[in-house]
């Protein structure tokens, strides 16, 4: 897998592109039905094309999107999809500022060599969201790459268009189940153990600390599976948060493995999302709080000890 973060590509794979363009935060099944389609072209590298950050984030700062994914996570994900390469494109205000023409010849054509470009059928490209399929059809016939569009995955049960945005939903509401269904998998998330203050460890609670995507689309204390680092999936308790009794600020994903005390620092882990117990709540201090999390533990447990 190659993670390219400006073009132009610079290796020596002799192979054309075939590139999915979109946002692609949680590679749910509408992104997969475009994914699927570059894996398919013969002779072909198979490619997708994002940005960060994503480009409502960008241009409102103050109110950013919630995320399903990190990159990191997009990257290990797109790998065992059979995808080759990420271009993870920096969207910044030179960027944003290309015009459509600049955006599929420069960055398209000649920086990925891309020969067939696969988009949903609302995809827009450009300064200021100015081109569409149209468009692109008319710049690939002038720089050398066909264009396919996919209508939108509809999900069976509810006959509603699968989405970012419907995702975001769910995992808001802590509906753990509808976000697998939209995903094709559970939930996940993974990352690298970092130390933390250790002040669970003080309360009875030691956890495994990982940072993630800001802000989460999820939040909470959910009963989780941790697989990686030979804990093929041990169960746990995990916070999801900010920490507001600890005068926390950054959001961390806490995970406190049951009947565990090994070493997991610098370990990568992937985090399993069974399902929510609770929000995120206040605390007048530290011993309410440890009183709820016994609950909690005790709640995962009986979770995750249920037949699926």
């Amino acid at each position: 897998m190659l993670l390219l973060r400006r073009p132009p590509l610079a290796d020596d794979d002799p192979r054309a592109t075939a590139l999915a363009i979109g946002n692609f935060d949680g590679l749910h099944r509408g992104h997969r039905a475009l994914i699927d389609r570059v894996i398919a072209a013969p002779d072909l590298r198979p490619g997708l094309m994002c940005f960060e950050p994503l480009p409502r984030t960008f241009f409102a700062p103050d109110r950013p999107v919630p995320r399903v994914m990190k990159l990191r996570d997009r990257v290990r994900l797109g790998s065992d999809l059979g995808l080759e390469l990420i271009a993870a494109m920096r969207f910044d205000g030179d960027f944003s500022s290309l015009t459509p023409e600049a955006f599929a010849a420069d960055v398209v054509a000649r920086g990925l060599r891309a020969a067939r470009v696969v988009v949903g059928e609302d995809f827009r490209f450009g300064h200021r969201a100015a081109g569409d399929v149209d468009a692109l059809r008319a710049f690939g016939r002038r720089f050398g790459f066909d264009v396919e569009t996919l209508a939108a995955v509809v999900d069976p049960k509810t006959g509603r268009r699968v989405s970012s945005s419907w995702l975001r939903e769910a995992l808001a509401d802590g509906d753990l189940a509808t976000a697998e269904r939209l995903l094709g998998r559970p939930y996940a998330i993974s990352g690298r153990v970092i130390h933390g203050n250790e002040i669970g460890r003080t309360l009875g609670f030691p956890t495994a600390n990982i940072r993630v995507a800001e802000p989460p689309a999820l939040s909470g204390v959910c009963a989780v599976r941790v697989h990686g680092a030979g804990l093929e999936g041990r169960p746990a308790v995990a916070s999801l948060g900010q920490r507001p009794v600890v005068a926390g600020r950054d959001w961390l994903l806490e995970v406190h493995l049951f009947d565990y005390d090994g070493d997991l620092y610098g370990k990568h882990l992937l985090v399993e999302f069974v399902d929510r117990i609770r929000p995120e709540l206040p605390f007048d201090d530290l011993d309410a709080m440890t009183a709820r999390m016994h609950d909690d533990a005790e709640q995962a447990r009986r979770i995750l000890r249920a037949p699926p």
